[in-house]
C-alpha cells in the first residue's frame, strides 16, 4: 500500500488556520481517534480540513493519551465551496433525521435548517450530534465544507422574516401531476420538505401566497420525508447545481 493511498484513507475536520507549515494541537477527542482507533503513529500523515482552507496533508509529529500534534506540509485539494443552497426540513424519527442531514452534506448543501411545522412529530433535535453527522459525511466524502446545522425554529417564525431574494422551493406533495417538469430557480434558493403528515392547509396557502416561493412536484408517488429530501436535492443539483 502507498504512503498516498494510505493518506486519502484518513480525514480530519479540524477547527484550526490550515497553511504550510502549521503546527496543530490535537483535542482529546481527535487524539483518540487517530491514535487509539486508528493506531496511528508519529510520521504517518493524514488529510486535514477546516471548510476554509481546502484540504491539507499533515504528519503526525508527536503522539499521547490526551492529545498530540500535527504539522501542515502541503495542500492536496483547494477549497471547494458548495451552491448557495439551503435545506430546510421538518425532523422525523432519529435515524431517518440523521440520514436527511447526511445526504444534505454529501450533495451539496451550504446549510441544513430543521424546521418545526404544525405537523412535525419531533419537537426538539441535538444540534450538536446533528452537527457532527454533517462533518463526518464530509470527512467520509472527500469534502472541503461542511454544512452549518441550525438550531430548530419554527416555519412561521422563518418565513416571517425570509429574504426574498432566496428563492424558496417548496415540494408540495398535492401537486402530483407527472407530466409537470418543476421549475427549479438558480441560487441563492432553499428547498423546503414537509412533515410525515404534510403541511396543514395554513401553512401551504401561507406558502402559496409568499412571492418568492416556487411549488414544486416530485412525481406521482408518495416519497417519505428523507426521500424528498434527497430527490429535491438531486434534482437541483443537476440542473442548477455543481455536478455538471
Amino acid at each position: 500500500m502507498t504512503a498516498h493511498s494510505e493518506q486519502a484513507k484518513h480525514r480530519l475536520f479540524l477547527e484550526h488556520a490550515l497553511g504550510q507549515g502549521q503546527v496543530i494541537d490535537l483535542s482529546r477527542d481527535h487524539a483518540h481517534y487517530l491514535f487509539n482507533v486508528l493506531r496511528m503513529t508519529a510520521g504517518q500523515r493524514v488529510a486535514v480540513f477546516n471548510g476554509q482552507h481546502g484540504e491539507w496533508q499533515a504528519e503526525i509529529v508527536a503522539t499521547g493519551k490526551r492529545g498530540g500534534t500535527l504539522r501542515c506540509l502541503m495542500q492536496s485539494a483547494p477549497q471547494r465551496m458548495p451552491p448557495d443552497l439551503w435545506l430546510l426540513f421538518a425532523p422525523i424519527k432519529k435515524a431517518r433525521t440523521d440520514f436527511i442531514v447526511e445526504k444534505a452534506a454529501e450533495l451539496g448543501a451550504a446549510r441544513i435548517l430543521p424546521v418545526q411545522t404544525d405537523f412535525t412529530n419531533s419537537e426538539r433535535i441535538r444540534q450538536d450530534r446533528l452537527q457532527a453527522h454533517s462533518v463526518e459525511a464530509a470527512e467520509q466524502c472527500g469534502g472541503t465544507y461542511v454544512p452549518e446545522v441550525a438550531a430548530l425554529q419554527p416555519l412561521s417564525r422563518l418565513l416571517d422574516s425570509w429574504d426574498m431574494s432566496r428563492a424558496l422551493i417548496f415540494a408540495d406533495e398535492a401537486l402530483n401531476d407527472p407530466s409537470t417538469r418543476p421549475m427549479l430557480p438558480p441560487a441563492p434558493a432553499a428547498i423546503l420538505i414537509g412533515p410525515e403528515g404534510g403541511f396543514s392547509p395554513a401553512e401551504r396557502a401561507r406558502l402559496h401566497k409568499m412571492g418568492s416561493v416556487t411549488p414544486i412536484s416530485l412525481g406521482p408517488r408518495i416519497l417519505r420525508a428523507d426521500t424528498a429530501a434527497v430527490a429535491a436535492l438531486t434534482l437541483w443539483q443537476n440542473v442548477q447545481g455543481d455536478w455538471t
